[in-house]
C-alpha cells in the first residue's frame, strides 16, 4: 500500500504515535508518505520506504492567520496525483480531518477516489473539538470521512456523546515500540541520579493544569516522607513556575529535578521505580503505557482511558481524581517494599506486551484494507 500520514510534528501522543505507526507500516514494505509544516520528531532515521513531504505556508501581509489548512489540503492533492496513494490517515480531527475531507472531494473533480481515515487521539474531541467555533466542522469532517479509530473505548463514547457522528468508530489503542521502550540495565545511571539507592520517581507530560502537575509534587512530597525517593520531571509548559514554587514551599527542591523536554525519555524510564499521573482527563495515557514497557509501576487517576489502560491493584493502582492522600498512599505501599516492588515491575511490563506495536500495527493494516475494499466497492 502508499499510505499518506498527516500529524502534528511535535512530541505529543498524536505525533509520536503517528510517527512511531509509520515506521512500523515501512518495515512491512508499504509507501509511507509524511505531511507536516516540520519534519515529526521521531521520524529521525533513514527508511527507503518513508517519505517527509513539508506543508509550506505563503506569507501575504493580508493574512492575519496563515492558512495552513488550505496548504495542506492543496499538498494532500499534489501527493495524491504524483504518487497514487491508496489511502490517507489523518491524526487529530483539527484541522487535519477537514484538511484531507476538502482534498478528497477535489480529487473527485479529477477522478480519483481517496478514502480518508482519522484518528482521534483525545484533546481534539474532548476539549477543541467541543469549541464551538469548530464543533460543526469537526462533525462534518468525521462524517465525512470513509473510517474513524479512536485510542480508546473513553474516546469513542466521549465522540458519539458529544458530536453527533452517524459512522462507526473502530477503537485501536495505542502502542509502544518494545525495540525502543524497554528495561535495559543502567545502574550507572540510576547511581548517578539517587547516590543513597533512593526510590526513583517520575512524571512525564507538557506540564499544563489538565495534567494537575502540582498534585505530582505534592503526591511526591507525602511518599518521601516514608520512603527516601526522588523525584524526576520530563517536560516542560506553562505550570513549570508553579510547580518550582510548590517544591520551595514543601522544602523539597535537592529531591525534585526538572529535566525539561527529553527525546529518548526511556532512558529516564528504564532506570525509575514509580510513575505519577493524575491527570484531570486522558484519552488513553501513553506515558503510563511507556512507562510500564520499562517495568515502572503506574499510580494514576481514574479518568478517560486510564483504567483500560492501568489494571488497578496489578501494574499499579488508579485513584480518584484529585485524591493525593490515596496517590501518594498507594505510592508508598508499592515502594516500601522491594519484592512487592519487583512484583509490580514484572505484572507492568507483562501487561504492557499486549500493546506491542507487533500486535497493535497489524490492525491498522487490516484497517486500512476493510475501508479501502468499502470506498472501491460504495
Amino acid at each position: 500500500m502508499k499510505i499518506g500520514i498527516v500529524c502534528y510534528p511535535t512530541y505529543g501522543g498524536s505525533g509520536v504515535i503517528a510517527t512511531e505507526l509509520g515506521h512500523y507500516l515501512a518495515k512491512q514494505g508499504h509507501a509511507v508518505h509524511f505531511l507536516s509544516y516540520e519534519q515529526p520528531a521521531r521520524l529521525d532515521y533513514f527508511n527507503e520506504n518513508i517519505f517527509y513531504h513539508e506543508v509550506n505556508v505563503s506569507q501575504y501581509p493580508l493574512f492575519r492567520y496563515p492558512p495552513y489548512e488550505l496548504a495542506l489540503t492543496s499538498k494532500i492533492v499534489d501527493l495524491v496525483q504524483s504518487t497514487g496513494l491508496d489511502v490517507i490517515h489523518v491524526h487529530y480531527a483539527i484541522p487535519h480531518a477537514a484538511a484531507a475531507v476538502m482534498a478528497k472531494y477535489i480529487l473527485k473533480t479529477k477522478g480519483i477516489d481517496l478514502p480518508v481515515i482519522t484518528t482521534l487521539h483525545g484533546t481534539d474531541i474532548t476539549l477543541v473539538g467541543k469549541d464551538a467555533t469548530y464543533r460543526p466542522v469537526v462533525t462534518y469532517a468525521l462524517n465525512e470521512s470513509d473510517g474513524i479509530t479512536a485510542v480508546s473505548n473513553s474516546l469513542r463514547s466521549d465522540t458519539f456523546e458529544q458530536f453527533e457522528v452517524t459512522r462507526e468508530i473502530e477503537v485501536i489503542p495505542n502502542f509502544v515500540d518494545f525495540h525502543r521502550f524497554s528495561k535495559k540495565p543502567r545502574e550507572h545511571f540510576k547511581k548517578a541520579i539517587a547516590p543513597n539507592g533512593e526510590r526513583i520517581v517520575v512524571h512525564v507530560s507538557n506540564f499544563r493544569k489538565v495534567k494537575r502537575v502540582e498534585d505530582v509534587i505534592q503526591v511526591f512530597s507525602r511518599i518521601r516522607q516514608r520512603v527516601p525517593s526522588r523525584l524526576l520531571l520530563i517536560g516542560d509548559g506553562p505550570e513549570r513556575m508553579n510547580m518550582e514554587r510548590v517544591c520551595r514551599d514543601l522544602g523539597i527542591c535537592d529531591w525534585v529535578t526538572f529535566l525539561g523536554k527529553q527525546e529518548a525519555v526511556e532512558e529516564i524510564l528504564s532506570v525509575s521505580d514509580l510513575f505519577l499521573m493524575p491527570s484531570q482527563t486522558e484519552s488513553f495515557g501513553l506515558a503510563a503505557l511507556e512507562a510500564m514497557a520499562c517495568e515502572v509501576p503506574v499510580v494514576a487517576s481514574n479518568t478517560g482511558g486510564i483504567p483500560e489502560v492501568v489494571i488497578d491493584g496489578r501494574v499499579g493502582y488508579i485513584c480518584p481524581v484529585g485524591d493525593i492522600e490515596a496517590m501518594a498512599e498507594k505510592g508508598t505501599y508499592i515502594l516500601s517494599d522491594p519484592d512487592r516492588l519487583s512484583n509490580f515491575k514484572a505484572a507492568a511490563y507483562q501487561h504492557a506486551l499486549s500493546y506491542d506495536i507487533l500486535q497493535v500495527g497489524p490492525r491498522y493494516e487490516a484497517y486500512y484494507q476493510e475501508v479501502i475494499h468499502k470506498h472501491l466497492i460504495s
